[in-house]
């Protein structure tokens, strides 16, 4: 049986970690929290224990809140800009981050963002490039679309964390939200999401939305028909879409995640010991991370 590519998004886990684990419960000797990192190696450690991938790779968030997003939608996760384009993050985790990339470097597994894209982008350029199977790890309800079963494409969706993946195919989406996984940002935006500042065609919810898609399609049939007088639309419901129509056509672009994002270089293959033992050594004495560390190496050699 051909081994997954586990390609994980790194800012969804690292602050589920952080907010899993009070700080109090995970610090230095001097006080300083190391929480998100902590959980952070931890999860990956369960994840290659229990997924048994051959490749992993890391996607960070290079641009969190792309300039293009919010051109095409201003309000695109603007409740969480703490100022200028910079994103809320509490200090104690901001803090972590780098140590945290310092400690996946020593590991030897890859880590990296795209200029001018976020983490998801990324993650929808490696499941579309690279060999299959590809298991996307997040708790991003938008990398739904990414599913695809003829390409070997699944998402172990962890808004419940890591304990309680929810192992994604197109069957798992349909039955979760009614639409084709291929449909899944098509009626992401139609429905809008507060979660990025997305508001969605109003008095068109998540049940309205599912059903013009099982109808017709995705937002592109839909306004094909929607043209039609013969259609079948009920008035309220073409008189929301047509009002809708302008913000539709920019919401469907946001929603889409980036599939030909141009990746630098880098080897996926999942390294069996540590790259650089001599450093990791010392990022997890300076850190209080020995235990993370170790459970993290003995689950690559296992």
């Amino acid at each position: 049986m051909t081994r997954p590519l586990l390609a994980v998004d790194a800012p969804s886990l690292y602050f589920r970690a952080f907010h899993g684990i009070p700080e109090k419960a995970a610090q230095t000797e001097a006080g300083e929290p190391v929480n998100a990192i902590r959980g952070f190696l931890d999860m990956i450690a369960q994840l290659v224990r229990t997924r048994r991938p051959d490749r992993l790779v890391c996607a960070l968030d290079a641009d969190w809140r792309p300039a293009w997003r919010v051109a095409l939608v201003p309000s695109y996760k603007g409740h969480r800009v703490a100022h200028g384009d910079v994103e809320e993050v509490p200090a104690s985790l901001e803090r972590q981050v780098p140590v945290l990339l310092e400690v996946l470097a020593a590991v030897g597994i890859p880590a990296f963002g795209v200029p001018g894209y976020e983490a998801d982008d990324v993650l929808g350029t490696l499941a579309a490039t690279q060999p299959a199977p590809v298991e996307v790890v997040s708790g991003d309800r938008d990398l739904f679309q990414l599913v695809d079963d003829a390409r070997g494409t699944r998402l172990l969706y962890c808004g419940r964390g890591v304990a309680k993946l929810e192992d994604a195919d197109e069957a798992l989406v349909q039955a979760k939200y009614g639409v084709p996984a291929r449909y899944y940002a098509d009626f992401a935006a139609m429905r809008g999401d507060a979660s990025d500042g997305l508001p969605g065609v109003a008095g068109v919810g998540e049940k309205t939305a599912a059903r013009l898609i099982e109808r017709y399609g995705g937002i592109a049939e839909i306004m094909t028909a929607l043209d039609d007088p013969e259609s079948g639309f009920a008035p309220g419901v073409r008189t929301k879409l047509n009002a809708g129509r302008d913000y539709l056509a920019k919401a469907l672009p946001v929603c889409l995640v980036a599939l030909d994002v141009k990746l630098p270089e880098f080897d996926p293959a999942l390294p069996k010991a540590p790259r650089d033992p001599e450093a990791l050594l010392a990022l997890a004495e300076r850190w209080n991370l020995a235990g993370s560390a170790r459970r993290l190496v003995d689950a690559l050699a296992g």
